[in-house]
């Protein structure tokens, strides 16, 4: 999602928690998701994608983050190669301002 020509994280979560089914992934690996996430993400590395259980429904809203917005870039990239069709790149946790869990 961008916003001017900056991507904007805060805003892709509102738009995300405000979206019915959406999923939210965080393609961080996985020592970088234990020490801190957004509430409602689920791991999905970029490391390991390609073998990754994918939702079926390639409409689903796919809302993709990790640190600084360039993994989450590349796994937009392989999303939509895979045939899902509403992926967003909302940016890096570096710049979440809300609640971490761990």
């Amino acid at each position: 999602m961008l916003f001017g020509n900056k991507t904007d994280i805060n805003a892709g979560i509102k738009e995300f928690e405000s979206t019915p089914n959406a999923l939210l992934y965080d393609v961080r690996e996985t020592d970088e998701y234990a020490a801190g996430h957004i509430p409602g993400s689920v791991n999905m590395p970029l490391s390991t994608l390609a073998e990754a259980k994918l939702p079926e429904d390639k409409n689903v809203p796919l809302y993709v983050h990790c640190l600084s917005g360039a993994r989450s870039s590349k796994a937009v990239k392989y999303l939509q190669m895979q045939g899902y069709t509403n992926v967003k790149n909302i940016g890096g946790i570096n710049a979440y301002k809300g609640k971490i869990e761990k």
